[in-house]
């Protein structure tokens, strides 16, 4: 059959608004269906996008670890032992543990969930005070809005300089001042404002972040009396290497180096980004593969109505196709004109559904951009190009096989029996 027939596509169009409305509610079951996919992917895409912006660009091949109270007995230490982990670790973890690629020891100012007091003239705040090497930032990225990071040469000489969040700055500078090269007061002792930075996270992540004030690791150690504490480590596995392997090898390491019974699980609180991260994928594919399940049986049921209704199509162009039989049609005109016909009307209903599905889509991004509404649990809704294509692939399968059945069915009869047909 020529596509480009004009005959063709005039006798499908006649049949097709012979009964406009059955031909409306057939092609109404195949839009909804396509347009409830599509809807549903793009809803799916959205909370992905939204976790995904979570962890902003945070390595996920990292993980943490921080001492806590031991819960066995070992080389004469009884359990229930309070530790910490020192300087000699973030050595010896790189020495002896070659699946590690970074490692980055870290302070909190006030405890692990602490805020110390922040002082600048009469402004004064609570914030989270982190001693940090450069490292943490190859880890846990934020964005420098001006000036600049830590560098290693800061660590070296203790130098006492801070880099602190857009909320600190917001509450201890006014909108006309400039905070690079100012001083802040941190219980007591001043810091230099050498950068300042915002959270490329979403939410309560980014929050807390952009309250935050970060120091060079050593010159928090040395200035508020650490000693040679370390809270915790943020720990990326090298290249090609499961993080899972790396976290072992390095717990079992500060086991050895503290004497710490190797069976105790409890001695070292731990946690891994990449197992957590892996977990979030599966549970996206699930929700991905249950939508295409949800949205293809939908859309089957809207074929299956398809079908059934060019049975019905062909059964009413009896005489029509005892006619062309006469005329000289072949089998293989037949079956081609009422699956052309078939394909058009998936196709087409589809294709709508497509369309307004994306829009619609499209619209409610718009309106969450524009309104601020955008969060931590639905962002950016949308659908891939490839998933369209792949839809649209969908549809006219579909239509191909909503038309052989109504096809083998006009084939079957014969012309003289068709030209009886009252």
């Amino acid at each position: 059959m020529n596509l480009f027939d004009l005959d063709n596509w005039h006798e499908i169009w006649t049949a097709l608004k012979k009964n406009p409305v059955r031909t409306f509610f057939t092609a109404f079951g195949v839009f909804w269906g396509i347009f409830m996919l599509v809807v549903m992917l793009g809803s799916g895409r959205g909370l992905q996008n939204a976790v995904y912006q979570g962890f902003g660009d945070f390595a996920t091949n990292s993980f943490f670890m921080w001492a806590q109270k031991t819960s066995m007995p070992y080389q004469g230490f009884k359990q229930g032992r309070s530790y910490f982990f020192n300087n000699d670790d973030i050595e010896g973890i790189r020495r002896n543990v070659t699946e590690v690629k970074l490692v980055a020891p870290r302070l909190q100012g006030g405890g692990h969930n602490g805020a110390s007091n922040v002082v600048r003239g009469k402004e004064t705040g609570a914030y989270n005070i982190y001693g940090d090497y450069p490292d943490f930032f190859k880890i846990d990225p934020v964005d420098i809005t001006a000036g600049r990071f830590i560098n290693q040469l800061d660590v070296k000489d203790e130098r006492k300089i801070a880099v602190i969040g857009t909320s600190v700055v917001k509450d201890l500078f006014k909108a006309d001042e400039k905070p690079i090269g100012q001083y802040i007061r941190i219980q007591g002792v001043y810091f230099k404002v050498v950068g300042l930075f915002k959270s490329k996270k979403k939410g309560g992540q980014a929050d807390r972040d952009n309250n935050s004030i970060f120091l060079p690791f050593s010159s928090m150690q040395r200035t508020f009396n650490y000693g040679n504490k370390v809270f915790w480590f943020a720990i990326t596995s090298a290249d090609n290497v499961p993080a899972s392997i790396a976290e072992e090898k390095v717990l079992a390491l500060m086991k050895k180096r503290h004497h710490i019974n190797p069976k105790d699980t409890q001695a070292i609180g731990h946690f891994n980004v990449e197992k957590e991260f892996k977990k979030m994928n599966g549970l996206f594919i699930g929700i991905n593969g249950l939508v295409w399940i949800v949205g293809i049986g939908t859309l089957l049921a809207g074929i299956i109505g398809v079908s059934n209704i060019m049975l019905i199509i062909v059964k009413e162009r009896t005489r029509e196709i005892g006619v062309k039989r006469a005329l000289g049609a072949t089998p293989l005109n037949i079956i081609s004109q009422i699956i052309l016909e078939s394909v058009t009307l998936t196709t087409l209903a589809g294709y709508i559904g497509l369309v307004i599905g994306v829009a619609l889509l499209s619209l409610i991004d718009k309106i969450m951009v524009n309104s601020g509404a955008g969060s931590q649990f639905f962002l950016h809704p949308e659908i891939s190009f490839k998933v369209g294509i792949t839809a649209l692939a969908v549809l006219v399968i579909s239509g191909i096989f909503a038309g052989l059945i109504p096809a083998k069915r006009a084939v079957s009869i014969k012309p003289v029996e068709a030209l009886r047909d009252e």
